[in-house]
């Protein structure tokens, strides 16, 4: 019998009983893994245990993490989300749009140090020239043919396909035609759209968000998947969003990862100026890791890859999720603005060797990866290292605040050109 058979024998009976078809490998209810965030004292760390064996069986003790840039190349957008502290009016000071020249000059840079992803998300600038993304990522393919494109949230290619006025297949046919290999799951915050309405009012639907996944994911493009928790949202509304990936997931398998993003409320409108009642400053410890866990212990059937954040959390915290049934750790990011601008104090780059040294003190194996997780290199000793790490000044990068000062990169309204 395994120490956590004799452990369940000494826990509250209906969480045992939820933990041991978790452990048969059967699939739990919504009711089932609501009672599971009420765990305390040793039921609590029983939740990590499990979460931690369903990892161990499905995946392994290797960790993986990929090479890759994030290159968020507008902050003007037409939304005013309450969480978000990063995007601009245009009319504001601080607005700010890439040439696509530059995005290829990043782009190109990651390369030649060893990123085989460029992450590309940005804000929805009005009066958007509707074949914008598609002249992106023709840009970057026509330089570095083997840069994998993972572009463009639900939102944008919605936004996309609204301008130029096509179905959301076709548009998403033509980005895939343009170079998108992977679309980020983000813009997903929580699938309810009540919530929604609150902190996000006119972001895209559910069903218009399941919508783009479903139809991405039928062309062949498979996407990430993620939930923003710690704000207004109740347990109950993060167990359905997560069922709600497992539906998606069942009916589909395009999902390659699972992300559970903390939100982060130092600079968020919506918790600065307690726009809501009962608002809280993001997810406490306990809460991070029994979300973590209850992730796994839901999708475990599913999707393999349970991601978390050290933008959000930290790398210590991080460190501890590889305990709660995560086993990856995300990208290197190079550069990160969404959060950074919201008040994480993680963002920009964290290194590969850096990665690696979390990763073998939690015990486990570190291995860069692509981003639909085939293993590029395993990391067998202390003494290897990568193309990144040997960058002495990680000032040429830039920050997201000195990119809002500079006067070449200012946003222009095309109304007024």
């Amino acid at each position: 019998m395994s120490t956590i058979d004799l452990l369940l024998k000494n826990a509250d009976p209906l969480i045992a009983h939820t933990l041991d078809r978790a452990l048969d490998e059967k699939e739990i209810s919504e009711e089932e893994a609501v009672r599971l965030y009420e765990a305390q004292g040793l039921d609590f760390h029983l939740v990590g245990m499990v979460a931690d064996e369903l990892r161990r069986r499905r995946v392994g003790d290797t960790v993986t993490f990929v090479v890759n840039r994030n290159i968020n190349f507008t902050n003007v957008c037409i939304k005013q989300c309450g969480f978000c502290a990063f995007s601009r009016d245009f009319r504001e000071e601080e607005g700010y749009f890439l040439p696509t020249e530059e995005i290829v000059r990043r782009a190109k840079e990651a390369y030649s140090l060893g990123a085989t992803e460029v992450c590309i998300q940005a804000g929805l600038p009005p009066d958007m020239d509707a074949g914008l993304y598609e002249k992106i990522c023709r840009a970057i393919k026509s330089e570095i043919p083997d840069m994998h494109i993972h572009g463009f949230s639900p939102e944008e290619v919605l936004y996309g396909a609204t301008r130029s006025q096509v179905s959301i297949k076709e548009y998403l046919s033509r980005l895939k035609d343009a170079g998108v290999n992977t679309l980020p799951g983000t813009a997903a915050e929580i699938l309810d759209q009540k919530i929604r309405d609150k902190i996000s009012p006119g972001r895209i639907s559910v069903d218009d968000w399941t919508e783009v996944i479903k139809t991405a994911h039928r062309l062949g493009i498979n996407s990430t998947s993620t939930i923003m928790f710690g704000h207004i949202e109740t347990r109950e509304d993060r167990v359905r969003h997560i069922a709600k990936i497992r539906q998606i997931q069942k009916e589909t398998g395009g999902f390659t990862e699972f992300v559970p993003l903390n939100f982060v409320h130092t600079e968020a409108p919506m918790y600065r100026y307690k726009m809501h009642e009962g608002i809280q400053s993001g997810a406490d410890a306990n809460d991070v890791l029994l979300t973590h866990a209850i992730s796994r212990i839901m999708l475990n059937n599913h999707i393999n890859n349970i991601q978390m954040s050290w933008v959000k959390e930290g790398p210590k915290m991080s460190q501890i999720l590889l305990m709660w049934g995560a086993n990856d750790f995300g990208g290197t990011l190079i550069n990160e603005s969404i959060s950074t601008s919201a008040g994480s104090q993680h963002g920009q780059l964290l290194r590969p060797r850096e990665i690696r040294r979390i990763i073998r003190e939690a015990g486990r194996i570190p291995a860069q990866r692509t981003t639909t997780y085939k293993i590029i290199k395993t990391y067998n000793t202390d003494s290897e290292s990568d193309e990144l790490d040997r960058v002495d000044d990680t000032n040429r990068f830039g920050s997201y605040f000195e990119l809002v000062k500079i006067d070449k990169y200012r946003y222009k309204n095309p109304r007024s050109s």
